[in-house]
């Protein structure tokens, strides 16, 4: 005998089409047919009434999953519950049939049971078959506010009657208990709005379940459900918050519509958003309740690790205070604050709610601004996509101009220099008159060409990068970057002037930094070299037509370099002709600034000083001011460059990370 015909349970094999394979005798006994009939024939075909049953949904499910299902089953004839359990295979299924009739009315009793234990706290009431009321508790009795004595053998319908429930509402009850006495639902819920015996306006469960008793058939437990009504509304009305978060795609506007809607949907009139400023590594107030403005005339600034503020946003938890006299590490000890709750919003900063008074917020209020930051965290994060997606639709625009200018100048600059190797050859045949070709250049004249050639390239490089591939910003000493600078450029080191009241750090890329500085150092250099060459040229023209001295030359150039925004004594910007690139506030911002002396000015103080492919005939190899500014404008800076009466001055402004030291 096979071992399954041996257990009492019922089972049976299917293969992957749900045919039957194999039967024990407790199976056929079940199903009422013979292994005979059966194997090889589909379950749904042969028993077409368990379609409308579990067993379809369950038996897919094991398959599809491949992992063991279980359900419950009721078999009408034989007035037994079965325990149904699938193992799936490979080649089909292994189904037992357990008998749990036992189990399941054990099961109802202690439903029962634990419902009656449940409904303490609740308004409980029995009535027989006449729908008279049997019995009431103490909670019904406060809930109508009406003695017990007043209620017992009147009919069910006192309950609507005293309670001020609707007419149709009260047909709904009664429907309710009509259902459960006559065993059409073995239970039923009603929710219908009433009135409490304080005439407040609430929302009750009324709940309906047959009972055994040898007075009362059926018990009725009413729970008053009107917080979590609220709750409801509350959490569908932070849905609809939501929505209007995500239509803005402004990081201080998404902040303000969520503190002030979350104010008055929470009742949260002291509440406050701050965000993490990535730059300066502190957490900066961006919007506020009126509430929090009136009790403390703004928001603070908090840096690390100052306050409890910190300690939650770096441990990414919300933390409810309800006692602040009772914690340490307070930012204020003598706030009036007395409760809060502190909520991050991802990586982006916290949500912070107080109150005057202690044990203000319960664990509802937790998860309802838990759900409210979440929110404000998704907004943020798709206003971060967004402005990512723009500023990556505005670099490909700049990256294209950028490459048009780098091809102009590659076109004409190195053909300049091609031009001068030509000039030289002609010079040199003309002057021999010799027409045999002879490399005629020196070695420093080829060396000072192939330097240029090979400092265009370098430059051409830098201004091809992404404009917003700034590194790790690390802390720079402003003095010994410029010296480095200036010792890597064409400025000869001593002309160098700094005019430092203070000594001062930044933050920012190094690598590009010194590019900076070194390219505004060189394109001094160069204006410098130019106006010198000028200078010999009009002297030798000059000495064609007369004797005058041929060794006249401009004076040394000189570079000075100060801080703006620290010293208050800073020199004075001495007849400006012309702006570049000015903006409102730019004379408090913090920067530094390049005063040289070299007679040579940019060829115009408009946007064409910054353009590389203005060709004004100078002759000046590499990208200059073009290169200074696309390193500027990636670190969020602003470059200038205005007209002085004894040479030029440009100026690097908005550096926020600039500090004294």
């Amino acid at each position: 005998m096979p071992v399954v015909d041996r257990i009492t349970d019922a089972f049976f094999a299917l293969d992957t089409d749900f045919r039957f394979t194999y039967l024990n005798d407790r199976a056929e006994t079940l199903l009422e047919r013979s292994r005979a009939d059966l194997i090889g024939r589909v379950m749904w075909d042969e028993f077409p009434q368990t379609v409308e049953t579990q067993f379809p949904d369950g038996f897919h499910r094991a398959m599809d999953t491949q992992t063991p299902v279980s359900f419950d089953i009721y078999h009408a004839r034989l007035e037994t519950w079965f325990e149904a359990t699938a193992y799936p295979s490979e080649t089909g299924l292994s189904v037992y049939m357990r008998d749990v009739t036992e189990r399941k009315q054990q099961e109802r009793t202690l439903a029962q049971h634990a419902a009656a234990v449940e409904a303490i706290s609740d308004g409980v009431v029995t009535l027989n078959g006449d729908r008279e009321i049997v019995s009431v508790n103490e909670a019904m009795e406060r809930f109508l506010g009406v003695d017990r004595a007043d209620l017992l053998g009147e009919h069910v319908e006192i309950i609507p009657e005293r309670a001020a429930i609707d007419a149709d509402d009260a047909v709904e009850i009664g429907r309710a208990i009509t259902d459960v006495d006559i065993g059409t639902a073995e239970t039923r819920r009603v929710e219908v709005p009433f009135t409490d015996a304080s005439g407040a306006d609430r929302v009750g469960e009324f709940r309906f379940v047959p009972v055994e008793d040898t007075r009362a058939t059926i018990a009725g437990i009413v729970r008053d459900v009107t917080d979590q009504h609220e709750y409801e509304r509350v959490a569908a009305s932070l849905h609809e918050i939501t929505r209007w978060l995500l239509e803005s795609d402004d990081p201080e506007e998404i902040c303000s519509i969520a503190v002030h809607a979350g104010s008055d949907l929470l009742d949260l009139p002291i509440s406050g958003v701050w965000l993490l400023d990535d730059e300066q590594g502190y957490l900066d107030p961006v919007a506020g309740t009126a509430g929090a403005y009136e009790e403390f005339g703004g928001l603070p600034r908090f840096t690390p690790p100052e306050g409890l503020i910190w300690d939650v946003f770096e441990s990414g938890s919300v933390e409810r205070f309800d006692d602040l006299s009772t914690v340490d590490g307070l930012y204020n000890p003598d706030s009036p604050i007395r409760s809060e709750i502190i909520a991050p919003i991802g990586t982006h900063g916290v949500l912070m709610t107080g109150s005057l008074e202690a044990d203000r917020f319960d664990d509802t209020d937790v998860e309802l601004l838990s759900t409210l930051v979440e929110n404000i965290r998704a907004a943020l994060d798709r206003a971060d996509r967004e402005q990512l997606l723009r500023d990556r639709t505005t670099e490909l625009e700049r990256q294209t101009e950028r490459l048009e200018g780098i091809a102009e100048v590659l076109s004409t600059d190195l053909k300049r220099q091609l031009d001068a190797v030509a000039d030289a050859l002609a010079d040199e045949r003309a002057r021999t008159g010799n027409d045999s070709w002879e490399f005629p250049l020196a070695e420093d004249s080829v060396t000072t060409m192939l330097d240029r050639t090979e400092r265009l390239v370098d430059d051409v490089r830098e201004f091809a990068r992404n404009a917003t591939a700034v590194g790790p910003r690390n802390r720079i000493l402003l003095e010994r970057a410029i010296r480095d600078a200036a010792a890597n450029s064409r400025l000869d080191e001593s002309a160098l002037d700094l005019d430092f009241e203070h000594a001062a750090a930044l933050r920012a890329d190094a690598e590009r930094f010194g590019h900076l500085l070194e390219t505004a150092f060189d394109d001094i250099a160069a204006r410098a070299q130019a106006s010198e060459s000028e200078g010999a040229s009009e002297t030798r023209d000059e000495a064609r037509v007369s004797s005058e001295d041929t060794n006249e030359r401009s004076p040394p150039v000189r570079v000075s370099v100060g801080l703006l925004g620290i010293d208050d004594d800073q020199p004075a910007h001495e007849e400006t002709q012309a702006v570049i690139g000015t903006e409102t506030g730019r004379e408090q911002s913090r920067g530094f600034y390049l005063l040289d002396t070299a007679a040579k000015r940019p060829a115009t103080l408009d946007e064409r000083a910054f353009d590389p492919t203005d060709d004004d005939g100078t002759g000046m190899d590499g990208l200059g001011l073009t290169l200074v500014r696309a390193i500027a404008d990636a670190h969020d800076w602003t470059l200038s460059v205005d007209d002085a009466t004894n040479g030029t001055r440009i100026e690097v402004r908005d550096i926020t990370t600039l500090e004294p030291l």
